[in-house]
């Protein structure tokens, strides 16, 4: 939040469309995941220039859950490593 509890109020634009995203997070954070969408959806959209706008929307939603899965499990496995190296 801000420095007197508020929420940052931040305009982001994402493939063309203009969004209010409104976040505890700092607003040049809430710009880096929104430039982040846009850039995964862009590179859809280069690859399938005839796809829907909602499909592009929904197949980068399952790439950044599949990055988001992958970094849990290796979280879990490094966490798992560094308990046994205690337990050394």
């Amino acid at each position: 939040m801000t420095e007197n509890g508020e929420k940052n109020r931040v305009r982001v634009s994402i493939f063309g469309q203009e969004y209010t995203v409104i976040g505890d997070k700092s607003s040049d954070y809430i710009v880096k995941v929104a430039e982040e969408v846009d850039r995964l959806m862009k590179k859809i959209h280069q690859s399938n220039p005839h796809m829907p706008q909602v499909k592009i929307a929904v197949l980068s939603a399952l790439n950044l859950a599949d990055e988001l899965t992958k970094t849990r499990e290796d979280y879990r496995w490094l966490l798992e490593i560094i308990e046994d190296e205690k337990k050394k």
